[in-house]
């Protein structure tokens, strides 16, 4: 038997055991530092209400990928599923009205409804150039907008940073009104500090062209969706309980065919033997006891700067070393609020439950608050809240740094800073809100800036060592979606049941053209 450590039992890691586990000869020992499984993939809790970190909308155009979704919820009790959506397939919605009475699936269908709330007005989310748009933007920013894309059309412009790619796509005054200010409240950073490789990673399709042609086919009543750019879908599978129940029911599955599933225990060394490869790990329990667990193979998803700090038994590169541990990361926090009811109603042609607004998510590009994004848990399941009838449960989303001022603010300080700015900006009453939570999440968005211009020397050095594989998002420092982390885990997984130490099928995941989700600055987490 082989024995295979996993760092992480969250999508990548977990994904990563379950292959390993459809062969023979393995020995999977998975290890998790937190009490939960599935990362920032998970469902957290709040007595009868959860909530999806980020938000999680299940949809790949890999076959692969929605097949192994599928197969893992059919773990649960539940009737055949047959919402297969790969990007070639079309469905029928379930109603965003829901029903919290119908328990007969474990995946629900979706309608995705994203959008941009500015100057206290909604705008699609992806930026499309419908009436009402126009509408809301006025006859002098819509001149605006069109002469400053033509302009940047005609001038080819190179590009540089985020704020060129951008510009190039949309025209400097729509990158002004729905990118500059979101984006920067993601990363901290200006997108002219930013490395166009971001958008070249998450923004792949999206244009001012790919807007109109979509159009044009919604209007001609086209429905190839293989030829649909992914930030432009419109359903998405989402399990009943949220992501979370996906990442629990495969958790419990590996762990009866086998493996070993270490919670809260951390992998703090990676020991290096005579030749070249790993041999063992060092890991930690909650109570600070120190083991040492050999192995054949190890799979990382921890972030690369703890990696390569807790390298031992070979000389690490200080270049190496500089650039890993100044790889810069963006912080999280949400926060739940249990309301009443919300202040802005349905005014768009889609049925919703009680004429409630009809988002999973709203980008709040407004520059009065510091908020980023606000999710609409009842529109992602109606399963997410207790009280699906009587209130809205809902996230509001803010990024920061570990240590700054949003990070060490108390809980009750920033759940009331919240409120107030939610208050401020037309969304709630203060006096509706029922219940709250607040919850951190350290490193959880990889970030394009600083040492990460020089990645790719702490990627070669790591790939010298034929039994390492860098996996998920933290283990590659790219900010993927949830599809792509399970795929450089399978491609991980392929490769050493194969015997082989070559990794280039790892890294080379989420780098296709034609692929990848976008977001307005890049919040997703799916």
């Amino acid at each position: 038997m082989k024995t295979v450590v996993i760092a992480g039992a969250g999508p990548a890691g977990l994904t990563a055991a379950d292959r390993l586990l459809e062969a023979d000869g393995f020995r999977v020992i998975v290890c998790e530092a937190s009490d939960t499984v599935g990362g920032i993939s998970r469902t957290v809790r709040c007595g009868s209400n959860r909530i999806d970190i980020g938000g999680h909308r299940f949809f790949s155009k890999n076959r692969r990928v929605v097949d192994k979704w599928l197969d893992i919820m059919t773990l649960q009790t539940a009737p055949a599923l047959d919402e297969r959506l790969c990007g070639k397939q079309s469905c029928d919605n379930d109603s965003l009205d829901g029903d919290p009475e119908r328990s007969d699936r474990v995946m629900l269908r979706r309608r995705r409804v994203s959008r941009i709330y500015y100057l206290r007005r909604f705008f699609d989310y992806p930026v499309s150039l419908s009436m009402a748009t126009l509408s809301a933007m006025g006859l002098k920013r819509t001149l605006r907008a069109g002469i400053g894309y033509l302009v940047e059309h005609m001038r080819h412009r190179d590009i540089h940073t985020l704020e060129d790619f951008y510009i190039s796509r949309f025209g400097r005054p729509l990158y002004s009104m729905f990118f500059e200010d979101y984006t920067r409240k993601v990363w901290g950073v200006h997108p002219s500090g930013l490395s166009a490789d971001w958008g070249a990673q998450r923004v792949k399709g999206l244009s001012v062209t790919a807007v109109l042609r979509d159009m044009l086919r919604k209007s001609l009543g086209l429905k190839d969706r293989g030829k649909v750019e992914t930030s432009l879908i419109e359903e998405f599978m989402y399990p009943k309980y949220g992501p979370g129940q996906l990442w629990e029911t495969l958790a419990d599955n590996i762990v009866e065919r086998g493996a070993e599933l270490l919670m809260q225990t951390e992998v703090r060394q990676v020991h290096i033997g005579g030749d070249g490869k790993v041999e063992a790990v060092t890991v930690a329990d909650s109570e600070g006891r120190v083991s040492r667990i050999g192995c054949d193979c190890f799979m990382s998803s921890m972030p690369v700067c703890e990696l390569v700090a807790g390298i031992r038994g070979c000389e690490v590169p200080e270049d190496v070393r500089r650039i890993a541990a100044s790889l810069p990361y963006r912080d999280f926090i949400t926060v739940g609020l249990l309301v009443d009811r919300l202040r802005i109603g349905n005014h768009t042609p889609l049925q919703t439950y009680g004429g409630r607004i009809p988002d999973t998510w709203i980008y709040v590009q407004e520059r009065d608050v510091n908020l980023g994004r606000i999710q609409i848990f009842n529109n992602w399941s109606p399963y997410m809240t207790g009280d699906f009838a009587g209130s809205m449960w809902i996230g509001l989303e803010y990024f920061c740094n570990e240590g700054d001022g949003l990070w060490e603010k108390s809980d009750s300080d920033f759940i009331a800073m919240a409120i107030n700015e939610l208050e401020s900006i037309g969304i709630i009453e203060a006096a509706a809100v029922r219940d709250s939570v607040r919850i951190k999440v350290r490193k959880a968005y990889p970030a394009y800036f600083g040492s990460y211009s020089e990645f790719d020397k702490v990627r070669h050095w790591l790939d010298t060592i034929p039994n390492l594989y860098c996996i998920g998002r933290n283990g590659q420092h790219r900010y993927n979606n949830m599809d792509h982390s399970m795929l450089t885990a399978m491609a991980a997984a392929d490769a050493v049941i194969a015997g082989s130490s070559d990794h280039s099928a790892v890294w080379e995941v989420n780098t296709e053209s034609e692929y990848h989700e976008s977001t307005a600055g890049g919040s997703s987490a799916e």
